[in-house]
């Protein structure tokens, strides 16, 4: 049985996470520092550009670290395909992370005019200890 709800409660309000992810050739750990949404007894991990290296890993191999406020939890992440389950995870970013919405909006008007590529990505996480 994972952790409670009441168990992540405490890290919800932390700005960033430390993901150790894994390499798709190597196996070799990487570390990066992300933003983080906690919902319920799940993480959810939103990225602008789901060709980052980070993103290609955790898809390749799920099974992560996290680091929160100096614990660390062993994790299995899932890439989100379900567009709107996508866009419920995009909306908890741009209310936890409100300050930088002005520039995710201006991304969002961008990619909506077709002049960026929609790259967004987002993972649900659940934690495994």
């Amino acid at each position: 049985m994972g952790p409670t709800m009441s168990h992540l409660k405490p890290f919800a309000g932390r700005q960033t996470l430390n993901l150790t992810h894994y390499g798709r050739k190597t196996g070799k750990p990487y570390n990066v520092t992300i933003w983080f949404i906690v919902n319920g007894d799940k993480i959810y991990l939103a990225t602008a550009n789901r060709n980052r290296q980070w993103v290609r890993n955790v898809q390749k191999t799920p099974e992560i670290k996290l680091l929160i406020g100096g614990e660390t939890f062993d994790a299995q992440a899932r890439f989100i395909t379900d567009r709107a389950e996508h866009e419920r995870v995009l909306a908890m970013v741009h209310r936890k992370y409100w300050m930088f919405l002005p520039i995710m909006l201006t991304g969002r008007i961008l990619m909506n005019l077709g002049l960026i590529p929609n790259n967004t990505g987002s993972f649900e996480v659940t934690l495994k200890n």
